[in-house]
């Protein structure tokens, strides 16, 4: 299999640079744009496996971006905040980011959280097998979610959150254990996070108008059912 390769976006030079280095060592290629603008440019000849992207760029901000690759492609985006307050969060969230960081911020740290995200990403062992429902399909190894037959949009992040739960039908998972096994490292123990990709997957799963297969248990966590699928 080939290096991964991802796309860094940002409007400092020395950034761009320094995260480049950084993912080298990884054993993970990368290339560099320096706004939005260039960076869909270089998307339209190359199949990028993840995107870091800066929120404060001229032109088109980081939120632009991510929603018009949101538009063709489900691939990893991680987002890098100057302030980090919650609204960028969330928006980030909302708009279908996977992870953030917070400038400034240590190279080592998001080379490590770029590489951990790939490996959850990338095609996975074909030995993990397919989960059916009545109405639901998960399939690990194409990465496809159908319910009634129709393909749902989700993002990695969604994805492999809905297989993890799915895995285990009744089973009650912390959102501690969430983020350690979905995000794979100490996301700041910011359980909003996944409070959020939860709210994301009932919309998408048709929370208000069909069963809702993530249950609520209040105070601990969340559970997969599908008994009145």
């Amino acid at each position: 299999m080939d290096k991964p390769i991802v796309l860094v976006v940002d409007d400092e030079d020395g950034i761009r640079e320094l995260v480049k280095i950084y993912l080298k060592k990884e054993g993970i290629a990368a290339d560099t744009a320096a706004d939005s603008k260039e960076a869909l440019k270089k998307i339209e000849d190359t199949g990028y496996d993840l995107f870091v992207i800066d929120v404060m760029m001229p032109g088109m901000d980081g939120f632009g971006l991510v929603k018009e690759i949101r538009s063709f492609s489900d691939k990893p985006i991680i987002m890098l905040t100057a302030r980090g307050e919650e609204y960028e969060r969330i928006l980030g969230f909302e708009l279908g980011c996977d992870d953030y960081v917070v400038k400034p911020f240590s190279p080592r740290e998001l080379a490590h959280r770029v590489k951990v995200m790939l490996k959850r990403t990338l095609p996975i062992n074909k030995q993990e097998k397919a989960l059916k429902f009545t109405r639901l399909e998960i399939d690990p190894v194409t990465r496809k979610v159908l319910l009634d037959m129709k393909e749902l949009n989700l993002t990695p992040k969604e994805f492999n959150l809905l297989y993890y739960l799915a895995s285990s039908p009744g089973r009650v998972f912390t959102r501690e254990q969430l983020l350690e096994n979905i995000w794979g490292y100490d996301f700041f123990g910011d359980f909003r996070t996944v409070d959020t990709h939860v709210k994301k997957l009932r919309e998408k799963l048709g929370r208000n108008s069909g069963p809702d297969y993530i249950s609520t248990v209040w105070g601990v966590g969340y559970k997969f059912e599908a008994a009145n699928d």
